[in-house]
């Protein structure tokens, strides 16, 4: 159909089954180029095994899901120019910030050390820091894994609960962040418990509820 194909993302029809518990149960979704999509839902509703499949992590049962024309498990394992927070950040707690994301930054060999400092600015960090990330604070931890999320400027953001841990100046710092991107052309899919960031930020919204998905808007 012309819709599927000028999404970003296309789910169709996925379900997944773990040792028989449904997880998920016939989700279907269009992502468009450009805009900012949400998940709300109580814990274990789905939405981030939904993240997780998208991103390849885990492989449906039945369904496909397809990034940028391209199927996920088929055409690829894993989605390109993507960029992500699944659960919490993760990061070596004896480096810097700067380090951990220069560490992350090799791998692909992408991006300049200024593009990365840029990242860590972009998220309101300081790149000559020296405080070693386990003593980062919860938010200081947050804006690093967007910083690491958005530092390679992938054209898919898939984000769930970013504003884990974030004061109010975090939060609107952030909020700031996610908009521009959107009007750059960045397709985000956003997961959040917070009502006011939904609907601040998000062009469409979903509720996910025992692995069913309703579209509110």
């Amino acid at each position: 159909m012309p819709e599927e194909m000028q999404s970003e993302i296309s789910i169709q029809n996925v379900k997944l089954v773990i040792e028989k518990t449904v997880i998920l149960d016939g989700i279907s979704m269009n992502l468009e180029k450009g805009k900012i999509y949400g998940l709300i839902g109580r814990n274990g509703s789905g939405k981030t095994m939904l993240m997780k499949c998208v991103c390849g992590f885990v492989r449906p049962t039945a369904g496909e899901i397809r990034v940028q024309g391209k199927r996920i498990g088929t055409d690829v394992d894993f989605p390109e120019n993507i960029g992500l927070i699944i659960e919490n950040p993760g990061f070596i707690p004896y480096y810097s910030g700067w380090k951990n994301l220069k560490m992350l930054a090799d791998i692909n060999r992408r991006i300049t050390r200024e593009q990365i400092a840029d990242a860590m600015r972009l998220t309101g960090l300081d790149p000559g820091l020296k405080r070693h990330t386990g003593k980062y604070s919860l938010g200081m931890r947050q804006r690093l894994g967007i910083a690491q999320a958005v530092m390679e400027d992938p054209d898919i953001l898939i984000l769930d609960e970013p504003m884990n841990g974030l004061d109010k100046d975090g939060v609107a710092d952030m909020r700031k962040v996610f908009l521009q991107m959107k009007e750059q052309g960045k397709t985000m899919l956003i997961a959040s418990h917070n009502a006011d960031d939904v609907k601040f930020l998000c062009d469409h919204v979903w509720e996910m509820e025992k692995g069913r998905a309703e579209q509110l808007r």
